[in-house]
Protein backbone atom coordinates (compact mmCIF):
# COMPACT_ATOMS: atom_id res chain seq x y z
CA UNK A 1 0.00 0.00 0.00
CA UNK A 2 2.62 2.19 1.17
CA UNK A 3 4.46 1.31 -2.08
CA UNK A 4 1.28 2.42 -4.22
CA UNK A 5 0.82 5.59 -2.55
CA UNK A 6 5.19 6.56 -3.19
CA UNK A 7 4.32 5.66 -6.98
CA UNK A 8 1.40 8.05 -7.07
CA UNK A 9 3.08 11.24 -5.55
CA UNK A 10 6.13 10.19 -8.20
CA UNK A 11 3.64 10.08 -10.73
CA UNK A 12 2.12 13.26 -9.81
CA UNK A 13 5.31 15.28 -9.17
CA UNK A 14 6.37 13.89 -12.90
CA UNK A 15 3.12 15.76 -14.47
CA UNK A 16 3.72 18.98 -12.98
CA UNK A 17 7.00 19.68 -13.94
CA UNK A 18 6.42 18.64 -17.33
CA UNK A 19 3.31 20.68 -17.77
CA UNK A 20 5.39 23.84 -15.98
CA UNK A 21 7.91 23.23 -18.66
CA UNK A 22 5.93 23.46 -21.91
CA UNK A 23 5.10 26.66 -23.59
CA UNK A 24 2.28 28.22 -22.74
CA UNK A 25 -1.08 27.27 -24.51
CA UNK A 26 -1.93 30.25 -26.21
CA UNK A 27 1.61 32.40 -27.21
CA UNK A 28 -0.72 34.60 -29.10
CA UNK A 29 -2.39 35.94 -26.25
CA UNK A 30 0.78 36.37 -24.32
CA UNK A 31 2.18 38.78 -26.89
CA UNK A 32 -0.81 40.82 -27.08
CA UNK A 33 -0.64 40.63 -23.25
CA UNK A 34 2.80 42.03 -23.11
CA UNK A 35 2.49 44.63 -26.19
CA UNK A 36 -0.51 46.11 -24.56
CA UNK A 37 1.81 46.60 -21.55
CA UNK A 38 4.57 48.26 -23.82
CA UNK A 39 2.00 50.51 -25.21
CA UNK A 40 0.43 51.25 -21.55
CA UNK A 41 4.07 52.19 -20.07
CA UNK A 42 4.77 54.68 -23.69
CA UNK A 43 1.20 55.92 -23.87
CA UNK A 44 0.21 59.96 -23.28
CA UNK A 45 -1.67 61.21 -20.69
CA UNK A 46 -3.22 64.57 -20.20
CA UNK A 47 -4.24 66.03 -16.68
CA UNK A 48 -5.14 69.25 -14.99
CA UNK A 49 -3.30 70.81 -11.01
CA UNK A 50 -4.00 73.24 -8.96
CA UNK A 51 -2.07 74.52 -6.00
CA UNK A 52 -0.65 77.06 -4.06
CA UNK A 53 2.73 79.46 -4.40
CA UNK A 54 4.88 81.44 -1.77
CA UNK A 55 7.46 83.40 -3.29
CA UNK A 56 10.80 84.88 -1.98
CA UNK A 57 12.40 87.75 -4.21
CA UNK A 58 15.92 87.65 -4.03
CA UNK A 59 16.93 91.55 -3.92
CA UNK A 60 20.17 92.20 -5.25
CA UNK A 61 20.10 96.38 -5.55
CA UNK A 62 17.92 98.07 -3.55
CA UNK A 63 18.95 101.98 -3.42
CA UNK A 64 17.11 105.09 -2.15
CA UNK A 65 18.61 108.45 -1.97
CA UNK A 66 21.60 106.85 -3.75
CA UNK A 67 22.13 104.84 -0.68
CA UNK A 68 22.07 100.94 -0.51
CA UNK A 69 19.40 99.33 1.75
CA UNK A 70 21.62 96.95 3.36
CA UNK A 71 19.01 93.98 5.14
CA UNK A 72 15.30 93.49 3.15
CA UNK A 73 13.08 91.19 4.86
CA UNK A 74 11.02 88.77 2.77
CA UNK A 75 7.40 88.44 4.28
CA UNK A 76 5.62 85.21 2.88
CA UNK A 77 2.35 85.50 1.29
CA UNK A 78 0.04 82.79 -0.17
CA UNK A 79 -0.19 82.65 -4.10
CA UNK A 80 -1.97 80.44 -6.52
CA UNK A 81 -2.74 78.73 -9.63
CA UNK A 82 -4.04 76.01 -12.24
CA UNK A 83 -2.42 74.31 -14.76
CA UNK A 84 -2.75 71.95 -17.77
CA UNK A 85 -0.19 69.41 -18.95
CA UNK A 86 0.50 66.64 -21.40
CA UNK A 87 2.84 63.93 -19.65
CA UNK A 88 4.47 61.64 -22.87
CA UNK A 89 5.71 58.37 -20.95
CA UNK A 90 8.66 56.11 -21.83
CA UNK A 91 9.78 53.32 -19.51
CA UNK A 92 10.17 55.32 -16.31
CA UNK A 93 11.36 58.41 -17.93
CA UNK A 94 8.56 60.93 -19.24
CA UNK A 95 8.65 64.69 -20.50
CA UNK A 96 5.96 67.18 -19.52
CA UNK A 97 4.98 70.26 -21.50
CA UNK A 98 2.49 72.24 -19.43
CA UNK A 99 0.29 75.26 -19.56
CA UNK A 100 -0.18 77.66 -15.88
CA UNK A 101 -2.08 80.73 -14.99
CA UNK A 102 -0.52 82.13 -11.85
CA UNK A 103 -0.37 84.18 -9.30
CA UNK A 104 2.40 85.00 -7.01
CA UNK A 105 2.42 87.62 -3.91
CA UNK A 106 5.03 88.85 -1.65
CA UNK A 107 5.85 91.63 0.34
CA UNK A 108 9.34 92.87 1.37
CA UNK A 109 9.82 95.20 4.18
CA UNK A 110 13.46 97.00 5.37
CA UNK A 111 14.53 100.15 7.25
CA UNK A 112 14.71 103.19 5.29
CA UNK A 113 18.71 105.12 4.38
CA UNK A 114 19.16 107.91 7.08
CA UNK A 115 20.04 111.12 5.17
CA UNK A 116 24.23 111.03 5.66
CA UNK A 117 24.29 114.43 6.41
CA UNK A 118 21.47 116.15 8.45
CA UNK A 119 19.99 113.19 10.53
CA UNK A 120 20.27 114.21 14.27
CA UNK A 121 21.56 111.91 16.42
CA UNK A 122 19.93 108.80 18.21
CA UNK A 123 16.99 109.35 14.78
CA UNK A 124 15.49 105.93 14.16
CA UNK A 125 14.66 104.61 10.50
CA UNK A 126 11.85 104.47 9.14
CA UNK A 127 10.26 101.30 7.73
CA UNK A 128 9.46 101.00 3.88
CA UNK A 129 7.91 97.95 2.27
CA UNK A 130 7.05 96.99 -1.61
CA UNK A 131 4.04 94.63 -2.13
CA UNK A 132 4.42 92.19 -5.10
CA UNK A 133 1.06 90.84 -6.74
CA UNK A 134 2.32 89.11 -10.01
CA UNK A 135 -0.27 87.87 -12.74
CA UNK A 136 1.42 85.03 -15.40
CA UNK A 137 0.98 83.03 -17.67
CA UNK A 138 3.82 80.10 -17.70
CA UNK A 139 5.14 77.08 -19.96
CA UNK A 140 7.58 74.89 -18.04
CA UNK A 141 8.97 71.59 -20.18
CA UNK A 142 9.92 68.98 -17.36
CA UNK A 143 11.88 65.97 -17.88
CA UNK A 144 11.01 63.23 -15.12
CA UNK A 145 12.32 59.99 -14.00
CA UNK A 146 10.44 57.71 -11.94
CA UNK A 147 12.73 56.50 -9.57
CA UNK A 148 9.82 54.27 -7.83
CA UNK A 149 7.37 52.75 -10.54
CA UNK A 150 5.78 49.79 -9.05
CA UNK A 151 1.70 49.33 -10.20
CA UNK A 152 -0.65 52.24 -9.85
CA UNK A 153 2.18 53.85 -7.49
CA UNK A 154 5.28 56.09 -8.39
CA UNK A 155 7.99 58.82 -7.18
CA UNK A 156 9.28 60.77 -9.68
CA UNK A 157 12.06 63.43 -9.49
CA UNK A 158 12.31 66.15 -12.49
CA UNK A 159 13.40 69.42 -13.58
CA UNK A 160 13.56 71.87 -16.73
CA UNK A 161 13.05 75.00 -17.86
CA UNK A 162 9.99 77.64 -17.54
CA UNK A 163 9.37 80.50 -19.46
CA UNK A 164 6.85 83.06 -18.34
CA UNK A 165 4.83 86.44 -19.20
CA UNK A 166 4.06 88.79 -16.93
CA UNK A 167 0.52 90.64 -17.76
CA UNK A 168 1.48 93.87 -16.70
CA UNK A 169 -1.70 95.10 -16.50
CA UNK A 170 -3.42 92.35 -13.55
CA UNK A 171 0.15 92.46 -11.88
CA UNK A 172 0.13 95.25 -8.93
CA UNK A 173 3.26 96.54 -7.28
CA UNK A 174 3.04 99.22 -3.99
CA UNK A 175 5.29 101.16 -2.77
CA UNK A 176 4.63 102.32 0.85
CA UNK A 177 5.94 105.31 2.88
CA UNK A 178 8.41 106.55 0.21
CA UNK A 179 9.11 110.54 -0.61
CA UNK A 180 7.52 110.39 -4.33
CA UNK A 181 4.53 110.28 -5.70
CA UNK A 182 2.87 107.91 -7.72
CA UNK A 183 5.56 105.52 -8.31
CA UNK A 184 5.10 102.50 -10.40
CA UNK A 185 7.50 99.68 -11.61
CA UNK A 186 7.78 98.08 -14.74
CA UNK A 187 9.08 94.65 -14.97
CA UNK A 188 10.23 92.84 -17.81
CA UNK A 189 7.64 90.80 -19.82
CA UNK A 190 9.12 87.93 -20.83
CA UNK A 191 11.49 86.04 -18.12
CA UNK A 192 12.68 82.34 -17.36
CA UNK A 193 13.05 80.38 -14.45
CA UNK A 194 14.51 76.73 -13.53
CA UNK A 195 12.35 74.51 -12.49
CA UNK A 196 13.14 71.38 -9.95
CA UNK A 197 10.74 69.03 -7.62
CA UNK A 198 9.16 66.22 -6.85
CA UNK A 199 5.65 63.93 -7.33
CA UNK A 200 4.53 60.79 -5.74
CA UNK A 201 1.14 58.96 -7.95
CA UNK A 202 -1.40 57.26 -6.71
CA UNK A 203 -3.54 55.83 -9.73
CA UNK A 204 -5.08 59.06 -11.66
CA UNK A 205 -3.26 61.21 -8.40
CA UNK A 206 -0.80 62.82 -7.84
CA UNK A 207 1.26 65.32 -5.44
CA UNK A 208 4.03 67.76 -6.64
CA UNK A 209 6.25 69.94 -4.87
CA UNK A 210 8.75 72.44 -6.88
CA UNK A 211 10.77 75.07 -6.93
CA UNK A 212 11.40 77.31 -9.00
CA UNK A 213 14.64 79.23 -9.25
CA UNK A 214 14.45 82.49 -10.98
CA UNK A 215 17.49 83.17 -13.33
CA UNK A 216 17.54 87.28 -14.12
CA UNK A 217 16.59 90.49 -12.83
CA UNK A 218 12.62 90.89 -13.28
CA UNK A 219 12.49 94.58 -12.47
CA UNK A 220 13.15 96.82 -15.87
CA UNK A 221 12.56 100.11 -14.36
CA UNK A 222 10.87 102.63 -11.78
CA UNK A 223 9.19 105.82 -12.49
CA UNK A 224 7.80 108.60 -10.19
CA UNK A 225 6.69 111.93 -9.95
CA UNK A 226 9.34 113.57 -7.92
CA UNK A 227 8.93 116.35 -4.99
CA UNK A 228 8.63 119.97 -6.00
CA UNK A 229 12.13 120.92 -4.73
CA UNK A 230 14.46 123.56 -5.59
CA UNK A 231 18.12 122.28 -5.87
CA UNK A 232 20.93 123.86 -4.01
CA UNK A 233 23.37 126.01 -6.47
CA UNK A 234 25.39 124.45 -7.89
CA UNK A 235 23.38 120.74 -7.64
CA UNK A 236 20.74 118.77 -9.23
CA UNK A 237 17.76 117.08 -8.29
CA UNK A 238 18.81 113.34 -8.82
CA UNK A 239 16.51 111.72 -11.98
CA UNK A 240 16.87 108.37 -10.22
CA UNK A 241 16.34 108.08 -6.57
CA UNK A 242 14.95 103.94 -6.57
CA UNK A 243 16.63 101.40 -7.79
CA UNK A 244 15.49 98.24 -7.70
CA UNK A 245 16.76 94.69 -8.78
CA UNK A 246 15.58 91.51 -8.24
CA UNK A 247 14.96 87.70 -8.77
CA UNK A 248 12.09 85.82 -7.75
CA UNK A 249 12.14 82.16 -6.61
CA UNK A 250 8.92 80.16 -5.99
CA UNK A 251 8.15 77.51 -3.77
CA UNK A 252 4.61 75.54 -4.87
CA UNK A 253 2.58 72.51 -3.85
CA UNK A 254 0.00 71.37 -6.25
CA UNK A 255 -2.74 68.70 -6.16
CA UNK A 256 -3.45 66.87 -10.03
CA UNK A 257 -5.49 64.39 -12.38
CA UNK A 258 -4.95 62.08 -14.84
CA UNK A 259 -7.53 62.63 -17.10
Amino acid sequence: MKRNRASLLLALLTASTLAYGQPSANPDADAQADKKKRKTETSINFGAKGGFTASLFLVSDLSINGTHVEQVQNNYKIGYFASLFMRINFDRHFLQPELSYTINRCNITFDKPLPVDNAPEGTLPEQGSITSSIHSVEIPVIYGYNIIKDGPYSLAVFGGPKLRYIWDKKSKVTFENFNMDNIREELYPFNASLTVGVAVTISRIFFDFRYDIGLHNISKKITYDMPDLQPSPGENIPDKEIRFTRKDNVLSFSFGVFF
